[in-house]
Formats: C-alpha cells, structure tokens, sequence
C-alpha cells in the first residue's frame, strides 16, 4: 500500500487547479448528532454545499467500513480520512492508503503494556484488499464483550482470534476499552515511546469506562489533511471537532470550528464556537458562513 506522498502526487484527481475552500468535519460529537446520524437539516446543508461548488471531506477516528453507511449518499466525493489520518480512502478510484501503520517494536510496546494492566487490546489490520479486521486476546470483562458483540453485530469488521493475524500485517491503531483510571495508565506507558500517540474518551458504555485508540506520531489527522489540501489546491482550508484528536488539523486550518459540546482544550484553540452537535450546529453554522 502506498504512502500518502505518493497516492496523492499518483492517485488522486488532479483536476481541481483552481484555489478554493476545503471544508473538514469531523463525525462523532461534530457533524453527527447524538444517535450518530447525519439529521435531514444537515443533509439538506450538505446538498446546498455541493449546489455551490463547496469542497468537503471528513477527517474521522472511525475506520472506513464504520463510517460508510453512515456518510454514504452525502456527497462525500472527496478523498476521506479514516483512523485519525492513518487511512486515506478515494471514493471516486476506490483507492485506500496507509500512512504510518505500526511497526513491529511499537506493536510490542502496546501489547506489553495491555498484558501490565490487564486489559484487552483491540489490533485493527486492513488486508491489501481493503478488508479490515480486528483481532483480540480473550476479553477480560463485561463491556469488552460488549464490545466484540457491537463490532460483530455491525459488521463493520472481521473480528477474530489474535492466534489467526496473520504475519507481517497492516496494523492502523491499537484500541482498548476499560477504567478510566487503568486506561491513563496505559496511556501513560505508550506515549513513553514518541513514536506512539494516544487518543482518550469518555466511553459511550458510561459506567466510568473509557476509550482509547493508539496510533504512530506520524499519523494524525493534521498532517493528513494538509497533504490532501495541498494536492488539492485548497487555498483556504476550514475545519470542524470536538476531542482531542482534532487539534493537529485545528493548528493548521485558516479557519477551525468547535460545536459547544466540544472539550474545553479544542474550544480555546478554535477560531470560534458554534451550536450543539445534537442541534446542527455545524449545519446552522456553514449555511451562515457561504450564504447558503
């Protein structure tokens, strides 16, 4: 699989040589409201976007397959951005990327990590021909059962037995689902290693659970958007989230956009903040910004 440099010098349609804007959406807690669905009010906005010749993309933690269903018919024409910038998927050339996946040292770091702490990691691979599994150890308690069930029950990926990875394989990110308190403790470890970043959450399981998604340093939604921007011609790139792994394309944006449920840390870097995610604050907020 090529490295983003490459796809995009390569790959992508180039035919886009005028300067223009570039809109950015993050998905969970952003574009999306709270049943993790674009509204009829931010699908209609969308339509009003491509009307006027308005580029958008997004720049998501979900891997492809999760959030296909989801973004599909929106006119996400535009290359997409999977796994906090790991992946780079071109819906036009059905053409997928991957930007720095784990090395074996790192995998290792993560993994003795988990067994430290007693908890499970969830190893997510895409095979040569874009298929993504996740493969796992035996959970360790209820809601990392849950959680397998969820993934099965989507069937957003193969899940499997970590006995059957296969060798040599295309590791994105690393995730775990736990404690609050033992998941900062992992955290604490991996990022002892600066080839490893950490991205953390409160878990939608409640209960004090946490998640967590581990990926090289290298790889983040930043450096992703602005390779993709550059190629292509985007002169005034605006983007939008609400966590802590939108900050690396917050930094680099000319315009970056929190909804009021955004944490505290991405609300103070942002040029501005707008409405609620669940209120289509995004939507309410873009209509305003290009006259729609």
């Amino acid at each position: 699989m090529a490295s983003f440099e490459l796809y995009l010098n390569f790959n992508l349609n180039l035919n886009l040589k005028k300067p223009m804007d570039l809109v950015v959406f993050d998905l969970d807690g952003t574009l999306l409201n709270k049943r993790t669905e674009i509204s009829p009010f931010t699908r209609d906005t969308l339509g009003l976007m491509r009307q006027k010749g308005i580029h958008y993309t997004v720049a998501t933690g979900r891997n492809l397959h999760s959030a296909h269903d989801i973004i599909e018919g929106h006119g996400f024409n535009q290359p997409h951005i999977y796994c906090n910038g790991v992946i780079l998927w071109d819906p036009q050339f059905e053409k997928l990327s991957i930007n720095n996946p784990l090395s074996n040292t790192e995998i290792d770091t993560i993994l003795a990590a988990a067994k430290a702490h007693n908890i499970t990691p969830f190893i997510s691979v895409v095979s040569e021909q874009n298929q993504h599994f996740i493969y796992h150890p035996p959970v360790q308690h209820d809601a990392e059962e849950t959680l397998v069930t969820h993934y099965r029950s989507r069937k957003v990926a193969t899940v499997a037995d970590i006995d059957d990875m296969p060798d040599n394989p295309h590791i994105t990110n690393i995730s775990f689902l736990g404690l609050k308190e033992t998941v900062n403790e992992v955290k604490t470890d991996v990022c002892k290693n600066p080839q490893l970043i950490a991205y953390s959450g409160e878990a939608l399981e409640g209960n004090g659970l946490s998640w967590m998604d581990i990926h090289h340093s290298d790889a983040n939604k930043g450096s992703a958007v602005e390779h993709l921007g550059k190629t292509l011609g985007a002169s005034n790139i605006i983007c939008f989230g609400d966590n802590d792994n939108d900050l690396s394309m917050f930094q680099l944006a000319n315009e970056s956009y929190a909804p009021q449920n955004a944490i505290d840390l991405i609300k103070n870097v942002a040029s501005d903040v707008i409405g609620h995610h669940d209120e289509d604050g995004v939507a309410h907020f873009l209509r305003e910004r290009f006259s729609l």
